[in-house]
């Protein structure tokens, strides 16, 4: 008996930090997007990604070699990894385009679709098991997610075909995260991650005006989004590996409440009161998800 309630504990503190490092991950992911959003007003989206992509990578490498790990792992190579560096490409490439197309608020928002896809790509891929009142908590976040899209022939903006993209990139890219070896390190992983956006930024830069004069407020407007980046993608890597992914990934919904309020504050995006409506159960679905008894002990197989 002792035993059986020291792995529930265990698995509820597994689950407890898992949602904690999500919702740094969110946090810092917005302040990211709002730093290149800002810095696109100068520099170009492809140069931008570049630079971001060359200074994130560099970070984690000067992490990697503190710790003394290879910078060319065996386990790189593997299939989890090929289609988590694919994921990325189509994610990060995506999402960029949507955030300089549309408001921030409202790309974010279409992201938050995501934790479904996950949480489907778990229970079909890693046999995880999800409960009736799990799935409910889940759809209500992505009503809460409608009600700030409102999809309809009125109000539809092409644009948002690329956060819709993003999406399912990024839960592509977070299922590859789960099931990459845990010989891979998560600074291995943002290391190899931050490659991927050199070689995105690249090809995107080939699309764009090359004629551009870079100034010293968007320097460090992409040296933050840099910061905040890598602080987000190791922060995720973490989330991604702890606990059930069924009960970690839904605290993505958190990205859109950090979207409204830089969004509102930064850009002088003006929430109406649906928008308002839906972020507001998109929070009670998440507190639900991490307070019920009954979702503590849903248990994945590769916890």
């Amino acid at each position: 008996m002792k035993n059986t309630q020291d792995y529930s504990a265990n698995v509820a503190a597994t689950n407890m930090k898992g949602c904690l490092y999500m919702l740094l991950a969110m946090a810092a992911f917005s302040l990211e997007d709002m730093f290149i959003k800002s810095a696109v007003e100068v520099v170009p989206l492809g140069y931008t990604v570049l630079a971001f992509g060359i200074g994130g990578a560099l970070v984690f490498l000067g992490l990697m070699k503190s710790r003394g790990e290879s910078t060319v792992p065996p386990d790189i190579l593997s299939k989890a990894m090929l289609v988590r560096v694919i994921c990325e490409i189509i994610g990060r490439s995506f999402f960029a385009l949507a955030i300089i197309l549309m408001p921030l608020s409202s790309a974010s928002a279409i992201l938050q679709a995501t934790p479904l896809v996950v949480v489907l790509g778990a229970a079909v891929y890693m046999d995880e098991k999800i409960s009736t009142a799990h799935w409910i908590a889940i759809f209500a976040g992505f009503v809460g997610v409608l009600m700030i899209v409102r999809p309809g022939p009125g109000d539809f903006n092409p644009a948002s075909l690329f956060a819709v993209g993003s999406t399912l990139g990024f839960a592509g890219r977070d299922l590859a995260t789960r099931a990459a070896s845990p010989r891979l390190s998560n600074f291995q992983l943002g290391f190899y991650g931050f490659l991927v956006l050199i070689a995105s930024g690249g090809c995107l830069s080939l699309f764009e005006d090359n004629a551009f004069a870079i100034n010293s407020a968007s320097a460090l407007k992409i040296a933050g989004a840099i910061l905040f980046g890598v602080i987000a993608y190791n922060a995720l890597t973490v989330a991604m590996r702890s606990g059930s992914v069924s009960v970690v990934a839904p605290f993505r919904y958190s990205r859109v409440i950090f979207a409204l309020i830089l969004g509102m504050v930064i850009f002088d995006e003006q929430p109406d009161l649906m928008t308002l409506s839906g972020t507001l159960v998109i929070v009670i679905s998440g507190i639900y998800i991490l307070y019920s008894r009954r979702l503590k002990r849903v248990i994945v197989g590769r916890s």
